[in-house]
C-alpha cells in the first residue's frame, strides 16, 4: 500500500487534523497535502490544520467548533463563549455578535478557522464550563467592548448578580475575574451587616 493510500486510509470524516498529526503516517506530508487538498479530501482550515469533510445530503458538513479549536490549540483546556449569551442573564443586552471568544492557555489574538473568526484570549485559568456566575463575571470584564450602552447594562448586571449565589460568584471572580470585574463586584459581594 502507498503512503498516500495509508494516509487516505486513517483519515475519518468531520475530524480535524494538525499537519504533524498527519506526517506520522506519511512519507511525504506536504505533497500529500497538497494532492489531498486537491482532490477535495481535505480542507485546510487554518495554517497548519486540515479538516476532513463530512457529506450529507445538503452537502460538505462543517466540523464542530469545538473540535476545530481544540485541533487548533492542541489542547483541551479552553472555553468558547459568544458575547450573544450575555443575552440571557436579563440585563438589557440585546445586540447579536458574530464571533466567538476562546479562552485558553496557549494563543492570543483573532484567528479566522473554517472560515468563522475566533478571539483567542490567554487567561492563565479557564473555567471548565460555562455557569451563570461566570458569564456575569465576563459580561463585567468585556462591559466596554459591548455595543450598547454601558450605563444603563451597568446597573441591570449588577442587579441581577445580586440574585445570584453568593458563593459561586465569589469563587468565580476569584478563579477567572479581572481587576475591573472584582471592583464592580465589590458592593455586591461586600459582607453584609449583621441585623440585631
Amino acid at each position: 500500500m502507498s503512503a498516500l493510500n495509508e494516509l487516505k486510509r486513517r483519515l475519518r470524516p468531520g475530524q480535524v487534523y494538525r499537519r504533524k498529526d498527519l506526517a506520522r503516517w506519511s512519507t511525504a506530508v506536504d505533497r500529500h497535502l497538497r494532492q489531498l487538498v486537491g482532490e477535495g479530501r481535505l480542507e485546510k482550515v487554518s495554517g497548519g490544520v486540515y479538516m476532513v469533510p463530512r457529506q450529507t445530503r445538503f452537502g460538505a458538513s462543517p466540523a464542530a467548533p469545538e473540535k476545530l479549536v481544540e485541533t487548533f490549540l492542541g489542547d483541551d483546556r479552553f472555553l468558547m463563549v459568544s458575547p450573544n449569551a450575555y443575552n440571557g442573564l436579563g440585563v438589557g443586552t440585546t445586540q447579536l455578535y458574530n464571533e466567538t471568544v476562546v479562552y485558553n492557555r496557549k494563543r492570543h489574538g483573532r484567528f479566522k478557522l473554517d472560515g468563522r473568526t475566533y478571539d483567542f484570549r490567554l487567561r492563565p485559568s479557564v473555567p471548565p464550563r460555562l455557569t451563570e456566575e461566570v458569564l456575569m463575571v465576563d459580561l463585567l470584564h468585556n462591559l466596554d467592548r459591548l455595543a450598547e450602552d454601558k450605563s444603563a447594562v451597568l446597573p441591570r448586571a449588577l442587579a441581577r448578580a445580586r440574585t445570584m449565589d453568593r458563593n459561586k460568584l465569589a469563587k468565580a471572580l476569584r478563579d477567572y475575574g479581572s481587576a475591573r470585574a472584582e471592583r464592580l463586584l465589590e458592593p455586591v459581594l461586600a459582607p453584609q451587616p449583621v441585623a440585631n
